[in-house]
């Protein structure tokens, strides 16, 4: 994969962590671990079954698209998995690899869980700051990646939908005094697109700088009002927005393929999306900035 990328693997050879020949690099969101949490960098996670659990080192997997094909956008995925696991498979690399397919560099967040039994994080503080990293750091390295800073944007399935809203809801200024770089940059997503999402993290209303937003859901989801509910709060502070409320499905039909044809085509419409909304230059889309 990296061969074709001659300018970005001589970034990530620098800063990505070691990968199996053909597997897709990873970098680290902070190379020593997360601030304050630097002594748990090497603990060792449980992988079963294509879920993650005791994640004390938060990283992006890199999915790039073929040259010809990409788009100039950048979307951090953020799987799954009630904020107790990471669902990252089915909610990460296989929502990245249709992401990349379609000509979009997609960056799969392993974002720490503060519902895991026995974890000192907490859901306002450290998944926000894994969120912010994560968008920061994309922006840091848009050259490399061959996309545009300003069209790096964040996509979330269920739990991962909540990282999505509380990173695009709240403040991502950056420190332009920071002696980190990273953390200069804006850790804000410019769209974000949330897949089911859960409630946490969606403010009663709507903060200036909200970015426009993509959602899908089923009717018969437990989480319906979630996706309702945003609609109104997008309608009354005239951001630009996109739902879809499916029949049926349930919650968790991720991007495969489907017994209903809707929820199988769900995923064009998105790619739609992109391509009208923000693939086009200028961005057509409107948010409260």
């Amino acid at each position: 994969m990296l061969t074709r990328f001659p300018r970005i693997a001589a970034v990530l050879a620098l800063a990505a962590l070691p990968a199996a020949a053909g597997e897709p690099p990873v970098i680290p969101l902070w190379e020593n671990g997360p601030p304050g949490f630097e002594g748990r960098k090497g603990e060792t996670e449980v992988i079963d079954k294509g879920t993650i659990t005791n994640i004390h080192y938060p990283t992006l997997t890199v999915f790039l698209p073929e040259p010809g094909r990409a788009t100039g956008v950048g979307i951090v995925v953020a799987p799954g998995g009630g904020l107790a696991k990471l669902g990252f498979e089915g909610g990460g690399v296989e929502p990245a690899r249709f992401l990349a397919d379609q000509g979009f560099a997609a960056f799969v967040l392993k974002y720490r869980l503060p519902r895991e039994p026995g974890v000192p994080y907490k859901f306002e503080e450290h998944s926000l700051q894994d969120g912010q990293r994560a968008v920061r750091l994309v922006r840091s390295k848009a050259a490399d990646f061959g996309i545009k800073p300003e069209k790096v944007g964040m996509l979330g399935f269920s739990a991962g939908g909540e990282v999505v809203s509380i990173t695009s809801y709240r403040p991502g200024t950056g420190d332009p005094q920071a002696t980190d770089p990273v953390n200069r940059l804006d850790g804000r997503p410019a769209f974000q697109m949330l897949v089911y999402p859960g409630p946490l993290g969606i403010p009663s209303r709507l903060p200036a700088g909200s970015p426009p937003a993509f959602m899908v859901i089923a009717a018969d989801d437990p989480h319906t009002s979630v996706v309702i509910n945003l609609m109104n709060l997008f309608r009354e502070s005239d951001i630009d927005y996109e739902a879809h409320v499916y029949a049926r499905g349930g919650h968790g039909f991720g991007v495969k393929k489907s017994v209903r044809k809707s929820l199988e085509h769900w995923p064009d419409r998105m790619i739609d999306w992109l391509q009208d909304e923000v693939v086009a230059d200028p961005p057509l889309l409107k948010s409260t900035k």
